[in-house]
């Protein structure tokens, strides 16, 4: 855990943002970041709280962070033959499997393999390593104390309290993706934070996440006014998915409360559905490029490329690397590197039934395929230069409106009765209408449930929420689902990631995740 944050994180902290728009990407020297020099104008206030966004794609999108703990763990996939992912360069593809996560650290310290620490190519290390996170949240923690306590006429109420909740949306974003990592974990809200503390229980930190959250949501904005920073720049809808997503982890993990959580999660979604001013909806399929490129009504919070600004992720960071090949890769790609089950394919879009997504997200006569050309087209934004292997010009999507849609409808199916088991159906139906798909009708209880997890399954793949609804719905007990994990390595820890050791230098509060250490 990192201990000391002093001032001289604002004086190092110059930004070269390449999270937002156009106006978040002027960078300013180190040395006029500190002391009286800063905390002057509403520049400076823009260029910290930009950082944030360029700190939360550093932890996320410089390593196979979203492909490895989201989309494949414990997903039902083969590697193919005559791809890349045959050798053992690709291990980790079984490892995240098979949920052995020990095995991807033990190829690299492995002799016998030729592999060292330094040769993870996939940053696997990173993943592991939280102070990334923690580096947003140390920074968030500054910018909420700083602009409060600025000098008045600097800046009008309003847009302090918008930089304010903005700060507050990237700190417990960053905190959520912890608790999904690690479960219990280190919280913490003062600014120049200097002690050294242990690991609060996942609930408690879940739990301040949502109050803070709540506090500071309404501060933002619906929609951003520059196109540039829509859905890159904290919007209101993403605060509120963040905090849906909160509730329902919540319910996850709560017995004894978990229809308060319901609850909440339907009210959340209510609001950002029907009080959003016209600011988000779903778009036609047919303009998928536009929906996974970016800045659109759809998107609630992404994080950014754009290779003519020379903004690229890491090659392993996105889906798309593990399911495409020619044409939609330099032409030596001949397969893609992984395909699913066929019974899992099968469930998720069943062979006889109508579903515009077959054919506009993969290539219909592929969808079923075993040999290496199943491919997924969600990401079809190639920009790439002459015999480079590179992805998809796209946006990374964190939070979607049909994600909203989605939770409000399981949440509501959770509750039960009726009533609410119709408005779950009517929900479902949005999102299956737009893809021109059969209507639900007449499910109700536990096969109402089932269905929305497998909607959430066909609408959301590759985007990083797979794995995490498994754990949540207890559903990676199930192999009807997934590649389970045993039920008794569950509730011993199996469901997190292993943690660094360097959290332990200078802690004695510290704990690892003893299932993996």
């Amino acid at each position: 855990m990192m201990k000391r944050y002093y001032l001289y994180i604002a004086m190092l902290f110059a930004m070269g943002v390449s999270s937002c728009g156009k106006e978040w990407l002027k960078v300013t020297p180190i040395d006029n970041l500190s002391g009286n020099n800063y905390w002057q104008t509403e520049e400076d206030v823009k260029m910290f709280v930009g950082g944030l966004y360029s700190g939360f794609r550093t932890a996320t999108m410089q390593q196979a962070f979203f492909p490895g703990t989201g989309d494949l763990r414990c997903a039902p996939l083969n590697r193919n033959s005559g791809s890349n992912a045959t050798g053992a360069f690709m291990n980790w593809l079984s490892f995240v499997r098979d949920n052995n996560l020990n095995g991807i650290f033990d190829q690299y310290t492995d002799p016998a393999r030729n592999y060292e620490p330094n040769q993870d190519f996939f940053g696997f290390h990173q993943i592991r390593d939280w102070s990334h996170f923690y580096r947003v949240i140390a920074k968030a923690n500054i910018a909420v104390y700083e602009i409060d306590n600025m000098e008045d006429g600097i800046l009008s109420e309003s847009k302090k309290n918008q930089y304010i909740a903005e700060a507050v949306f990237m700190r417990n974003l960053s905190y959520f993706f912890l608790v999904r990592l690690f479960g219990n974990v280190p919280y913490y809200t003062e600014a120049y934070h200097d002690k050294s503390i242990g690991r609060t229980p996942m609930l408690d930190v879940l739990q301040a996440i949502d109050a803070d959250m709540t506090m500071y949501y309404k501060d933002l904005p619906w929609t951003q006014e520059d196109p540039t920073e829509v859905g890159n720049r904290a919007m209101r809808g993403g605060a509120i998915a963040l905090m849906m997503h909160i509730n329902m982890w919540l319910a996850g993990f709560s017995d004894a409360n978990k229809t308060t959580f319901y609850e909440r999660t339907v009210s959340l979604g209510r609001e950002v559905i029907d009080e959003n001013e016209g600011s988000y909806g779903l778009m036609p399929l047919k303009q998928t490029k536009e929906i996974f490129k970016g800045r659109t009504k759809e998107g609630l919070f992404e994080i950014t490329q754009n290779y003519n600004y020379g903004e690229t992720f890491h090659l392993s960071a996105m889906y798309a690397d593990n399911v495409l090949r020619a044409p939609y890769k330099f032409e030596t790609i001949k397969n893609s590197y992984i395909h699913y089950d066929l019974d899992f394919m099968e469930e998720m879009y069943p062979r006889d039934l109508a579903d515009e997504r077959k054919s506009t997200w993969f290539e219909e006569d592929n969808l079923y395929a075993q040999d290496g050309q199943f491919v997924v087209l969600k990401n079809v934004n190639i920009f790439r230069e002459e015999g480079e292997d590179f992805n998809p010009d796209d946006n990374m999507i964190v939070f979607r409106y049909a994600d909203v849609i989605l939770l409000r409808a399981e949440a509501l199916a959770e509750i039960g009765g009726a009533a609410n088991e119709t408005e779950a159906t009517n929900l479902i139906n949005l999102i299956r209408s737009r893809a021109n798909a059969a209507p639900l009708a007449g499910e109700a209880g536990q096969e109402l449930k089932d269905f929305i997890w497998w909607e959430r399954v066909r609408e959301l793949l590759g985007e990083g929420h797979f794995y995490y609804d498994l754990v949540r719905t207890k559903r990676v007990l199930n192999s009807e689902f997934c590649v389970p994990i045993p039920i008794d390595a569950f509730y011993r820890g199996a469901w997190t990631w292993p943690i660094d050791r360097k959290a332990l230098v200078n802690n004695p509060s510290m704990t690892l995740n003893p299932y993996w250490n």
